[in-house]
């Protein structure tokens, strides 16, 4: 101890503070590194939970005396007690992962109006669908609201259900049409009176997912918002169609296709009646008879001329006209056809295919070469054979399809193999295993703290030899010392002046030596280089002596 004061009070004032701001950042360095080793060790309890139930898990971890961190997206304890600690919250019923549902029902309460019971029955299903809807790998949080429907004996006070839906997505996911159907049907059943056309899904950035279809008072009217989907799923269809088609010969990444479909949303109702004068058939018939001027004679009153046999009358006893009359009506066969014709026929479809160009190398080490090849005209021909097929293209009602060849970005921007190219090992790490593993997961303001920190502890020890060397340098030496200083001094600066001799002779030498027809810069300049190449040292020590007499 009395060596460290000894040492501290013979340094100056700006060696000491020079001595305190190294141990300074040294300590703060290492207070880094342990607080960050200590943070290390929390772990993630709950991620992602809503407001309310965040405040009650941490309510709750408050009133146990347990430590916490909380970030921007999860509660964080010790990881030794993350077991422990959702088990004591799952006993205390956390987190609630949402709304009630008809756990709303589990006490009676006899005091409840009828109104506060409709209420509760509208949270408890809102509550189970928010649950349902939950539970799909797709979304991480959803809200339910369902208006209920309203009966009137007026019919334009009538009012049918409806409900919507927020939905939170997970990092990454998206919402497919078919789970949006899904969620809407899955509403519409639950509620009484809800049509699925009713149903409104949207996210939490505000886009539409699946959105009500409006009910038309013309079931024919227009609906610019019903053709439009329809004309963009034809199009995927056909995309999809030529993607599974040439995928197997190009590779997924080795083409484009694009598809663009007018399409005829006008329907209309034909009928066609065709006559067929070779064919005729009987429609009517009908015969009438007429008989006049007959006279007839009566019988005698009796039992005789009532028998079903009356006695023959007597030729001559009277006269009359009979007339007989036939009309028949035909008809040539008849046929009548009507005709609806449906909506959505393709009338013109667009397709185009982008192919990607081939890429070949040439050489090795450092001159390989890229050549990049299109594909042959063959293979363009059956590419475009088959995606005619694929999709039904027809010339006959002018539709266009196009097939080109240009290199992707991805091609152009090709490393070549790595057997192509000799392999450059890294530089090995010259820190240990151990070391590295810290190193690794430490902040850039931490290494570099340490950094400063061990820089300084490594320059100090330096500092304070050389001004203690400075020191000793400035005494006056005494005795014996002080002659053999003074002689070692006079032995230098002897050898020092030979050699300043030498230099200088050779100098002089090199002027004389040169011709009439040869500069003197040149050939002193030309001598000099070669002395100083000879004599290196000399020559600096030479250099330092002109300096040193110039200075005094």
């Amino acid at each position: 101890m009395n060596q460290i004061r000894k040492l501290l009070s013979s340094l100056s004032l700006r060696q000491q503070v020079s001595i305190g701001i190294a141990i300074l950042v040294m300590g703060v360095g290492l207070w880094q590194l342990s607080s960050w080793n200590r943070e290390r060790d929390f772990r993630p309890l709950y991620a992602n939970l809503p407001a309310d139930d965040a405040g009650e898990v941490i309510a709750k971890l408050k009133t146990d005396g347990i430590e916490y961190r909380v970030d921007d997206s999860a509660i964080r304890v010790p990881s030794d007690k993350v077991a422990e600690i959702r088990l004591r919250m799952a006993s205390a019923g956390l987190p609630k992962t949402g709304r009630i549902g008809f756990e709303l029902f589990d006490k009676t309460n006899f005091g409840l109006t009828e109104f506060a019971e409709q209420v509760n029955y509208r949270r408890a299903i809102e509550g189970e669908l928010e649950r349902s809807i939950m539970a799909l790998t797709e979304i991480e949080r959803a809200r339910v609201h369902i208006s209920l429907p309203k009966d009137s004996v007026f019919l334009e006070s009538k009012q049918e259900a409806k409900a919507s839906v927020v939905v939170s997505l997970r990092a990454g996911a998206r919402l497919s049409a078919q789970n949006g159907a899904a969620i809407t049907y899955l509403v519409a059943s639950a509620v009484d009176r809800l049509s699925p056309d009713a149903v409104s899904v949207i996210d939490t950035r505000g886009n539409l997912l699946i959105r009500p279809r409006k009910a038309s008072a013309d079931p024919n009217g227009d609906q610019p918002e019903v053709d439009l989907e329809y004309r963009q799923k034809m199009e995927r269809d056909l995309v999809s169609k030529i993607g599974s088609t040439l995928e197997p010969l190009l590779g997924a990444e080795k083409f484009r296709a694009g598809a663009s479909v007018e399409v005829d949303f006008s329907s209309a109702d034909q009928s066609e009646e065709t006559y067929d004068p070779t064919k005729s058939v009987m429609l009517t018939a009908q015969k009438t008879e007429d008989v006049t001027g007959v006279s007839l004679q009566a019988g005698v009153p009796g039992t005789a001329s009532n028998l079903p046999r009356p006695p023959a009358r007597q030729p001559g006893s009277g006269g009359g006209t009979t007339r007989s009359t036939e009309n028949i009506s035909y008809q040539t066969s008849r046929t009548i056809r009507r005709t609806r014709l449906p909506q959505g026929t393709v009338k013109r479809m667009s397709l185009a295919v982008l192919l990607d160009q081939n890429v070949r190398w040439e050489g090795k080490g450092a001159k390989i070469k890229k050549i990049i090849e299109p594909p042959s005209l063959e293979k363009i021909k059956t590419i475009r054979g088959l995606v005619a097929a694929a999709t039904g293209f027809s010339e006959t009602r002018g539709d266009q399809l196009t097939v080109e060849t240009l290199p992707f970005e991805s091609t152009l921007g090709a490393e070549p193999p790595s057997d192509l190219v000799p392999v450059v090992a890294p530089p090995p790490n010259p820190l240990p295993k151990w070391m590295q593993k810290y190193v690794k997961d430490m902040s850039p303001g931490m290494l570099i703290g340490i950094g400063l920190g061990a820089l300084v502890i490594a320059i100090a020890p330096i500092l304070l030899l050389r001004m203690r060397r400075r020191k000793s340098q400035a005494v006056q030496p005494t005795g014996e010392h002080a002659l053999n200083a003074a002689d070692s001094f006079e032995g230098q600066l002897a050898s020092r002046a030979a050699s300043q001799e030498r230099l200088e002779a050779e100098a002089l030498n090199a002027l004389k030596l040169p011709s009439a027809g040869t500069k003197k810069s040149e050939v002193l300049a030309k001598h000099l280089k070669k002395s100083v190449k000879d004599d290196p040292a000399a020559s600096a020590q030479l250099l330092r002596t002109w300096i040193h007499e110039n200075e005094t």
